[in-house]
């Protein structure tokens, strides 16, 4: 069973410092906002492709036993970065992960990512 720590949380989603001891590491590669039949979610919408992103990490993570609890860490790429953005994302991550128990978290804005459709992708890793 994993044991994680939560230190320095900062209301917004994520940690300082995690710390995580477990059996099985899971890493999952960086998501955009695709479904199941390979079709892209929320062209032009942030939130809606926020969204769809953490629903493709909530079901990786139940498939590999695991669940948005277990998550230690999140990198997010964001496509011409504004602080507005922030808030989008972080209204609808506060659904999926407690604000006070998040992972430790690093948002970077980048030029484009490999669809021009796409606004944000995030990777994530979790301890089980």
């Amino acid at each position: 069973m994993a044991h994680i720590d939560h230190l320095f949380p900062t209301g917004r989603g994520f940690s300082q410092v995690v710390i995580a001891t477990g059996a099985k590491h899971i890493f999952i590669s960086g998501q955009c906002a695709i479904d199941s039949h390979g079709q892209l979610v929320g062209k032009g919408d942030l939130a809606a492709q926020t969204e769809q992103i953490l629903k493709n990490i909530e079901f990786g993570l139940r498939e590999s036993g695991a669940t948005f609890e277990n998550l230690v860490r999140m990198t997010i790429y964001v496509v011409d970065y504004d602080s507005s953005k922030r808030e989008v994302m972080q209204a609808v991550r506060n659904r999926f992960i407690p604000p006070d128990r998040g992972p430790a978290s690093t948002l970077i804005g980048v030029s484009k990512l490999v669809s021009d459709d796409y606004l944000l992708e995030i990777e994530a890793q979790a301890i089980v």
